[in-house]
């Protein structure tokens, strides 16, 4: 581990867990990213207000970051665009396949002890944790 921020995370976790709870308890509405945004595409949907301001924060949030911290967006990630596109597909049908995204059932759904989010979450880890592992040692990149 090359930077151990345990007050940051901590930080950043709570405030991950009032906005959650905010938006569960003044809206009804989980907050996984992957279902506030597609809500916004839905011809329909009566809360397309709110979905917006969601998904604004989240990217207002993002430019805030980027001013007065560039260095939190400092990565050695190398990928082309046409591979971080195919990489954004891939995440997107994923989540359309397991019902919800990391943020939906990690965040939301094992908090409130559903089985369904449970069982998501340790997919998403473990197949997470493969998957690095077989980039590692298999392919041997990213060393």
């Amino acid at each position: 581990m090359n930077h151990f921020t345990p007050v940051p995370s901590l930080l950043g976790g709570i405030l991950i867990g009032i906005a959650v709870s905010l938006l569960l308890l003044t809206h009804g509405r989980v907050a996984g990213i992957s279902g506030v945004y597609g809500g916004l595409f839905r011809r329909g949907a009566k809360d397309r207000d709110v979905r917006f301001a969601f998904v604004a924060g989240l990217v207002f949030a993002g430019l805030v970051v980027r001013v007065f911290s560039p260095a939190a967006f400092a990565t050695s990630w190398s990928a082309t665009l046409p591979l971080a596109l195919v990489a954004g597909v891939v995440v997107g049908l994923g989540t359309q396949l397991g019902g919800g995204c990391t943020s939906g059932h990690g965040v939301c759904g094992v908090s409130r002890f559903s089985t369904r989010s449970i069982v998501a979450t340790i997919t998403f880890m473990g197949t997470g944790g493969l998957t690095v592992y077989v980039v590692r040692h298999v392919f041997g990149a990213g060393q």
